[in-house]
Parts: C-alpha cells; sequence; structure tokens
C-alpha cells in the first residue's frame, strides 16, 4: 500500500497476497475452508472455540460472570482458535462460524444443538438464558440493546479502522490514522458523557452492554491494545477510566481475559479452561516452570 496521491483503483480489483501488513497471510477475500479439522468437543453443554481479543473476551467474561452467580448451566469448555495460524479457517469452525471470525459457540443444552457467532449475539443469547445480565424493565432493556449495539457498530473503527492503520498497516499513512483517531476519539466523548450520570451503561445495574464495550474500550483507555493511550489522550475521558477502572477489578473480569489468551506473562494466560480449577492449575503450572529456570 503506498501513500500517494497518484493511485487510481483499477476497474476491477483483484488481491495481491503480499499486501495486508501483519494479517497477510491469513486474510483473504474469498469464504470457507481451506482445510479439514474437526473442533475439540469438551463435556460441558457449551463448547467455546475462541481467542483473547476484545471480542473473544466478551463471551469469557459474560461465561464466568454467570459462573460467579451460581449457575452451573453456564459452564463451558473454551478451546482456543489461534487466527495467526488459520484455525478459523478450519472446516470444523467454519461449520460453527461461516463468517470464520473469531468467537464461536455451541450450545448443546437444547434438543437441537445451537450455533452462535457474532459477540453481540452470544452475548444476547447467554443473558436470555439465564434470565441474567440484562435488564427486564422494558426500557432500561431497550437502552441495554442499544448500548450493545452501538459496540457492535462502532468495533470496526476502532479495530478495523483505527487499529489496522495505527499499529498494524505496512505504512503509516496520516490520512487513514487521522480519520480513524478522530472517530475513536469521538466514541471514547460519547462514553464519557455518558458515564458521567451513569455508574454502568445501563445506570446503576451491570449488564451485557458493560461486558460488551469493556474488553474494547476499557483496553484502549488503559492502552492494552494498539498502545494508544497516550496517543489518544485516553487519560483526559476521566469518567470513561472510572468505570474501566471499576470493571476491570471484578473478579469474573479477571479470569475471563486470560481465558484463550496465548501471549504477554504465563500468569496472563490460560490457553484452555474446561473447568474452574484451571485458574489454580494455571498458576501452579507457572510456579513450576519458574522453579526450572
Amino acid at each position: 500500500m503506498a501513500d500517494s496521491p497518484s493511485y487510481v483503483p483499477p476497474k476491477v480489483w483483484k488481491w495481491d497476497s503480499e499486501n495486508g501488513g501483519a494479517f497477510s497471510k491469513i486474510n483473504r477475500p474469498t469464504a470457507g475452508a481451506t482445510h479439514d479439522k474437526k473442533l475439540s468437543v469438551g463435556k460441558h453443554p457449551l463448547q467455546l472455540h475462541s481467542l483473547a481479543t476484545p471480542n473473544g473476551v466478551k463471551v469469557t467474561v459474560m461465561l464466568e460472570e454467570l459462573l460467579a452467580l451460581g449457575f452451573e448451566g453456564a459452564q463451558y469448555d473454551a478451546y482456543l482458535i489461534d487466527i495467526s495460524e488459520g484455525d478459523q479457517f478450519g472446516s470444523g469452525f467454519v461449520a460453527a462460524n461461516p463468517n470464520s471470525k473469531i468467537p464461536a459457540l455451541i450450545d448443546n443444552s437444547t434438543s437441537t444443538p445451537v450455533r452462535l457467532f457474532e459477540s453481540g449475539a452470544i452475548l444476547l443469547h447467554l443473558a436470555e438464558k439465564f434470565g441474567v445480565l440484562i435488564p427486564s424493565d422494558p426500557v432500561r432493556r431497550a437502552e441495554c440493546m442499544s448500548w450493545l449495539f452501538w459496540q457492535m457498530g462502532s468495533a470496526p473503527y476502532l479495530g478495523g479502522g483505527f487499529g489496522h492503520f495505527y499499529a498494524y498497516a505496512p505504512t503509516k499513512i496520516e490520512y487513514c490514522i487521522d480519520r480513524f483517531a478522530m472517530e475513536v476519539k469521538r466514541q471514547l466523548d460519547v462514553l464519557d458523557r455518558h458515564l458521567a450520570d451513569n455508574r454502568y451503561m445501563c445506570g446503576d445495574e451491570y449488564s451485557i452492554a458493560d461486558i460488551a464495550i469493556w474488553p474494547w474500550y476499557g483496553a484502549v483507555y488503559s492502552g492494552a491494545v494498539y498502545d494508544a493511550a497516550e496517543f489518544l489522550d485516553t487519560k483526559s475521558y476521566s469518567n470513561l477510566g472510572r468505570w474501566a477502572e471499576e470493571v476491570s477489578e471484578r473478579e469474573a473480569v479477571k479470569r475471563g481475559r486470560i481465558v484463550n489468551r496465548r501471549w504477554g506473562p504465563l500468569d496472563k494466560q490460560l490457553r484452555e479452561r474446561h473447568s474452574a480449577s484451571d485458574f489454580e492449575n494455571r498458576t501452579q503450572d507457572k510456579l513450576e516452570v519458574e522453579e526450572l529456570k
């Protein structure tokens, strides 16, 4: 990609497989499977296939919140889908999500298994299934749904727009970075103004709206994604920061954010999750590794 005002788009676009930056080896303009690979199946009714990107973290946080509320039916098996290796194009995953994006959830608790893709759809399914983390009052429910869909519609500007051009594109293009930085800061201002008068996204009640928004905007605020907190001056959004830090201290959030994580310190990774004891075993495994050093 060249930052040149002389570029004239061809009449018919053709894919250049080498032109895509950090993800050039896994992005392509066609759908469908590239290889046969069955999905693993665990013992629990809920089978999650994901990665701890912001969209993946939404679902693991939701599941951990449900378990914290005492819903044993929310026990789940979480299997890692390594998108850098093209796992999302395996035949089993494509059958679960024809869009080849994480996360994908299979709910086997019903007579006919339910496949779910798109993180917002998964959050809504789980909230309705267990009857929690979504307001019952029609007015507040409508508010919650609006913020949930706001996040789903806004994230492409944040991740696919700003994140791509600021952090991943092979060439830093001023116009693209400026265009999407402006939009991201507008979104941060939307949240900051709203949270000036609300503890959570839907008032005093923690909900799937918070669970959807925090992995993206909380991570941008702290610099955990794109390392752009200083560039975006996120500290100036004090109401957003108060909310982001409060949500980050929830025990279910601390657990959910590390499930299907394959980078960073060992004590912040749990590549697969099959029971609550996996969190403690992960800590013990880390200690054993350090003792061998």
